[in-house]
């Protein structure tokens, strides 16, 4: 699958990283200079997206593999319904979390290309954004902004998956740009926004 015409976007990064008040401001001056631009995010809001939320509170269970294949289902619903049809519109969307998200978090444990076989029939983003910030710094953001963590919330479980989010942004192939988020929010949005001029406009 090719995308040809709108831009794609994706932000990644662990939870903690700032993804949503960067998106929010990227977004925002893309539209300010004349690119129709949409922001989304995954999980999303509809059936399949609800599902995912409950295990992330801890509120039901599944087994991991159950877990990463909704994630795999609400990503298709989420292509087909939302990103596709506004890409062949013309329209830009970035979108907090994608499959590199997938593949990061659920390899904590279960088999890499396993993760990528679910999902190998999705595009890749024209650009992916990783804000780098440390699992520690991440975590009192957490705690700071809300009571009680999720399921991937943990020190450790957080080290894991940045090792795998660095593994993949190794490869050049997969678009991937790291940012050091861990510094004033103007500063890293003012360099978000050149690399996304420069990369995709």
């Amino acid at each position: 699958m090719t995308i040809s015409q709108g831009k794609f976007i994706a932000f990644e990064g662990l939870d903690g990283s700032g993804s949503t008040t960067q998106i929010f401001l990227l977004v925002e001056r893309l539209n300010r200079e004349g690119y129709k631009t949409f922001a989304t995010k995954e999980p999303t809001n509809n059936l399949i997206g609800g599902l995912i939320r409950g295990l992330l509170t801890k509120e039901w269970s599944i087994s991991s593999e159950g877990f990463q294949l909704l994630f795999s289902a609400d990503r298709a619903h989420h292509l087909d319904r939302e990103i596709l049809p506004e890409i062949e519109r013309g329209n830009n969307i970035v979108t907090d979390r994608y499959f590199f998200s997938t593949f990061a978090f659920g390899s904590i444990d279960l088999p890499l290309t396993w993760l990528q076989s679910i999902n190998s029939r999705f595009p890749l983003p024209d650009l992916t954004i990783l804000l780098k910030v440390k699992p520690e710094v991440c975590l009192k953001r957490i705690n700071k902004s809300r009571k009680g963590t999720e399921f991937f919330e943990q020190k450790k479980k957080l080290e894991k998956t940045w090792a795998t989010y660095e593994k993949l942004a190794e490869d050049k192939k997969n678009k991937i740009v790291v940012v050091d988020g861990d510094r004033p929010i103007e500063e890293i949005a003012e360099e978000i926004y050149k690399i996304v001029k420069k990369k995709l406009f």
